[in-house]
């Protein structure tokens, strides 16, 4: 596992996380027990940190095997047909290999989920986004790429190989291509595929960070917008939260 995404302040690195180590590091930084973590669920999740906190711990319960029980029963079902209020947006990728819901240990109703190959940022993606922000009044946005990513693969291809992909592939592609036109030189494939899955996150967050419904509900403190790496092979996410981690490389472009 990657040392960040084992680092609840206080945890040390390769250590697994155990139930007691979350709730040490709750109760001292945020005052809050494991008990009320695991009981947060939108309209509960009120402020942006409280929806982050709420990921972090449910993934925290997944990568360690320690999900909650999730039977969503009828009643509960009944019980959202007239109204949804996800806490999170969540823009990940299409990879069968990503089950968003699953990697969180979210209920159904707590996570606004888009799903497009490489999470990248069009029109299609920021139409659901601003939706979430305006009407489902959500707390944080997601941006979430994965390791292994095919999408940023692709984009890592020279161009006579990408112009055998067909049409829309190839705009799919071209959205993900400015943050890997630069990539530092790394040796080890793995972990320049990893370098280039969070290039392409830094880009997509900057890009939804320009858009005027974002920007206002951001400047408003209404929402926070992150970037998240989901590890496959471990089950871990690492978050992107602070504006070092989220800047762009130099080189890259926001176009």
């Amino acid at each position: 596992m990657n040392g960040k995404a084992n680092q609840l302040e206080g945890v040390p690195e390769d250590q697994p996380i155990t139930e007691q180590d979350l709730e040490r590091v709750l109760v001292i930084q945020n005052g809050i027990t494991m008990k009320d973590v695991a009981q947060l669920k939108a309209p509960s999740v009120k402020t942006t940190a409280e929806a982050i906190l709420a990921l972090k711990i449910g993934n925290a319960r997944f990568f360690s095997g320690t999900k909650l029980p999730h039977d969503f029963s009828a009643l509960e079902r009944r019980t959202q047909i007239l109204t949804q209020t996800p806490f999170a947006v969540i823009l990940g990728c299409s990879d069968s290999r990503v089950p968003t819901e699953i990697i969180y240990d979210q209920q159904p109703g707590d996570l606004f989920v888009i799903r497009v190959a490489g999470n990248v940022v069009a029109a299609s993606t920021l139409g659901s986004i601003e939706y979430a922000i305006k009407h489902l009044k959500t707390r944080v946005v997601v941006v979430m790429g994965h390791e292994g990513c095919g999408a940023v693969q692709a984009a890592m291809l020279d161009q006579a190989a990408r112009s055998f992909e067909p049409q829309h592939v190839q705009l799919l592609i071209d959205c993900i291509l400015p943050s890997v036109s630069n990539l530092p030189r790394i040796r080890d494939p793995k972990a320049r595929m990893r370098e280039a899955v969070i290039a392409n996150i830094r880009l997509q967050v900057h890009k939804l960070k320009q858009n005027l419904v974002v920007k206002e509900a951001v400047q408003n403190n209404e929402i926070a917008v992150i970037g998240a790496y989901y590890e496959i092979s471990s089950g871990a996410v690492d978050f992107f939260e602070t504006e070092e981690e989220l800047c762009l490389d130099d080189g890259e472009s926001p176009s």
